[in-house]
């Protein structure tokens, strides 16, 4: 199994972001958007994981969350990775509040000692909304940032819970399912 650890999001928070993205899909850029009901923050990808080792990484995730207390999360704001003349990545931003960088940092303390590396760069926390296709020239973005520029959203989420992802390959995109939530509890 391909698994993950996210925070998700209330479907009336992502049907608000989705509708604010909109100017974005209707422009030609040779983008592949991610569909409404994906949109998440991502703590840390594990990558391929026998099935039998679901029970220790949920327990690690248990482990992660320890004093950790529900916390609101801000989001706005929109941007790309790594550059503007050579975007990967469209995403929309989010506070890092300490909550939110402790239980990243719990999650990666973790996860290290089950064989899930370090991540090597810093905790950028975003939600992707879409990667440019491998087709792409730079040429292909000119308009981009002038769009993003347009684009206006704030919204704030309860996060009450660390989820256990499952991601499964498909011709249309990637399809996510919970497969556990940890609750935080403080």
């Amino acid at each position: 199994m391909r698994l993950f650890i996210a925070v998700n999001f209330p479907d009336t928070l992502r049907q608000s972001l989705w509708e604010a993205a909109e100017p974005l899909r209707r422009g030609s850029f040779p983008i592949k958007w991610v569909a409404v009901d994906a949109l998440h923050l991502t703590l840390k990808f594990l990558g391929d994981v026998a099935a039998e080792r679901e029970p220790e990484v949920i327990a690690a995730m248990e482990r992660a969350v320890q004093g950790t207390k529900p916390f609101a999360l801000h989001l706005g704001g929109f941007g790309v990775f790594p550059s503007m003349s050579r975007p990967r990545v469209v995403w929309a931003g989010c506070d890092a509040p300490a909550a939110l960088e402790l239980l990243q940092h719990g999650v990666e303390h973790e996860m290290e000692p089950l064989g899930f590396p370090l991540e090597g760069r810093a905790f950028q926390p975003h939600l992707t909304l879409g990667r440019a296709e491998r087709r792409a020239r730079p040429g292909d973005f000119a308009k981009l940032a002038q769009r993003l520029g347009r684009l206006a959203f704030e919204g704030e989420a309860l996060i009450a819970s660390l989820d256990l992802m499952e991601s499964r390959l498909a011709q249309s995109g990637a399809q996510y399912t919970r497969r556990h939530a940890v609750p935080l509890a403080g």
